[in-house]
């Protein structure tokens, strides 16, 4: 490929650069399907060989689906947000399809078990897509954000668990689990604005200045969720795997009802 570099300026010089050549290869797609084949390898598992453990793909198209209409982000900063959306989502894939083997006695020793889960995966399919290595300057924040992001999630469902562990609701723990993350992201943006307010020396940003961008990350970070909610409460399969990575008690089966006697009139 030759480059050159033209501009008309008249009679103050060549209107056309020196020309310059580029070898141009077209890139490899093999990264960005490593976190599919990963997904693909978790589904050989034995514990999910089964037609149902299929049903994952559902809600991480629907992810992958809005990750990539880049109107639903914010101006100037769609491929990160897009960038940890498809992240989290893997994570998420992984846990779901993990979670025989994630589940411990202990709900929070169960919490240490996801949060690798979550982060390794999600971090896979973020360098994926933007590079291998994480200490770059351009990929470093959006790990750091996404990392955020997996203690956030895995922190908020663990808690949901917590509050919700007498009995299986799906619109309790939904509820449960929109609030609760919106405690949290707040919780883990509180220091890091204090500190930015005191590094930069001028006036502090007003509250509603900080609440309502991590609160708009909150609800982001709950839609992102709810598809595979949706999808645990609509089957069997996940239903009971959700509700022993939260250590939630299992909705009982209803009683049977006895047939009435026949009365036999003589």
């Amino acid at each position: 490929m030759r480059i050159v570099a033209s501009s008309d300026l008249g009679a103050l010089g060549a209107k056309n650069g020196a020309p310059v050549e580029y070898d141009w290869v077209l890139p490899s797609v093999a990264p960005l399907l490593l976190p599919w084949l990963a997904i693909l390898g978790l589904l050989a598992l034995k514990p999910n060989r089964r037609a149902a453990a299929w049903l994952i793909w559902l809600p991480l198209g629907c992810v992958m689906g809005l990750a990539a209409v880049p109107q639903i982000f914010p101006a100037g900063a769609g491929d990160t947000f897009a960038d940890i959306v498809t992240g989290l989502a893997f994570g998420l894939a992984a846990v779901w399809l993990l979670s025989p083997y994630l589940r411990r006695t202990g709900r929070w020793l169960t919490l240490l078990c996801v949060l690798p889960a979550l982060g390794g995966s999600s971090l896979l399919a973020l360098m994926a897509r933007q590079g291998w290595d994480l200490l770059d300057t351009r990929v470093l924040p959006t790990g750091i954000v996404l990392v955020v992001a997996v203690l956030a999630t895995a922190v908020a469902l663990t808690l949901d668990g917590w509050i919700c562990r007498r009995r299986y609701r799906p619109v309790g723990i939904y509820l449960w689990l929109c609030a609760l993350l919106a405690c949290v992201w707040v919780a883990l943006a509180i220091p890091v604005f204090v500190v930015v307010g005191i590094a930069s020396g001028g006036p502090m940003p007003s509250w509603s200045e900080f609440l309502i961008p991590v609160l708009c990350v909150a609800i982001g970070n709950f839609a992102l969720l709810l598809p595979f909610l949706i999808l645990s409460s609509a089957t069997g399969f996940f239903r009971e795997r959700v509700t022993a990575l939260l250590h939630v008690r299992a909705e009982a089966p209803p009683l049977p009802v006895p047939a009435p006697e026949t009365i036999v009139k003589s």
